[in-house]
């Protein structure tokens, strides 16, 4: 228990201080959460728990497959926002976009054998 309550509060910490660094600047925030920090944590976190090369290296690249549809969030949400949608709406509407795209992002994946 005490392992788990560590790792949440590492990831809090960061979580925290992007958004912290963004109210100061919004480059800086955004360096931050652009960090891969969350796959680092979390391949840091597998590799601990179970020291097997090959499970880590499969998580890396179902990340590499998930990567790319989860940008779909970070083009709609500002098209969203600059066309005057309000923030839930935006933010709404980003997820959906999100969420269809990880869907075609894990056909894919299936398509060439993940």
């Amino acid at each position: 228990m005490a392992q788990f309550l560590l790792k949440t509060v590492i990831s809090a910490l960061l979580i925290a201080g992007a958004s912290e660094a963004a109210r100061r600047s919004t480059l800086a925030g955004a360096l931050l959460a652009s960090l891969p920090l969350t796959s680092l944590l979390a391949m840091l976190w597998l590799w601990r728990d179970t020291h097997d090369p090959a499970r880590l290296a499969a998580f890396s690249l179902d990340i590499l497959w998930l990567v790319l549809p989860s940008l779909a969030l970070f083009v709609v949400l500002p098209l969203l926002l600059r066309a005057g949608v309000g923030f839930g709406w935006s933010l709404t509407g980003a997820t959906a976009a999100t969420l269809l795209a990880y869907a075609a992002g894990l056909r894919l994946a299936a398509v060439f054998g993940r």
